[in-house]
């Protein structure tokens, strides 16, 4: 009898575990559970390739005193990032996905970017500099991040050369890689700063992913960092 009912609780979580995954779906339409997911970033560092005394982990909170990025060190394909980030007054940092270059990453990988829209800054940064732009590329579709020193949710979802963002319960971007040709002009017309020098359509669609540092000398939180592969 014991063992009947042992079966059966593990044939009630198998079902549970198989209606969470296939619920799932691609871009998610909600912020997702992400109870049962991977940890981006470990506590101790041990999955990432960290620069020396440049960001701590304390209380769950993820931070930088310099402009230096973190890296997984495993590379990641298809996936679905979901995090928490904190802007101080002007923060200017970013979600880095597709990297195949870590020393030299800025034309060789694509950048979610992350900033303080409100900060006196960066208030009349072109739309492509925005929160959830895809950074000088393409620019959300509205402007939902919240003031600096309030917690922002990022559910960004990369298949293929397909990326969607999620930014508070919002899908804001979508980009299909394929139309960025050119390496110096967006698909409607609008300039690529001249340091993003690699076409989209060329990039690889695998990579390492990383977190930006302390840039601009404005400091940015995070929390509750979790990736599922696809």
């Amino acid at each position: 009898m014991k063992k009947i009912s042992s079966l059966l609780i593990l044939f009630s979580l198998y079902l549970s575990l198989n209606a969470y995954s296939q619920n799932l779906s691609v871009p998610p339409k909600t912020h997702p559970n992400t109870s049962r997911w991977t940890d981006l970033i470990a506590a101790d560092f041990s999955n990432t390739d960290v620069p020396l005394g440049v960001w701590t982990f304390e209380k769950g909170i993820l931070t930088a005193s310099k402009d230096e990025c973190i890296w997984t060190k495993k590379e990641y394909g298809d996936c679905i990032i979901d995090l928490e980030f904190k802007n101080a007054e002007s923060t200017n940092s970013g979600v880095i996905v597709y990297c195949t270059d870590t020393k030299n990453w800025i034309p060789n990988s694509v950048e979610i970017q992350i900033l303080d829209d409100f900060g006196s800054k960066w208030k009349d940064a072109a739309k492509t500099w925005q929160c959830a732009a895809i950074f000088g590329h393409l620019a959300p579709n509205k402007q939902v991040v919240k003031p600096a020193g309030e917690w922002n949710h990022y559910t960004i979802t990369c298949k293929g050369q397909m990326i969607w963002v999620m930014l508070n319960g919002v899908l804001v971007t979508e980009m299909n890689m394929a139309l960025w040709t050119s390496a110096t002009k967006n698909p409607d017309g609008s300039e690529i700063p001249s340091w993003l020098s690699t076409p989209f359509a060329q990039l690889k669609t695998h990579g390492k992913i990383g977190l930006q540092g302390k840039h601009a000398d404005a400091t940015i939180y995070f929390r509750n960092m979790k990736i599922k592969e696809l």
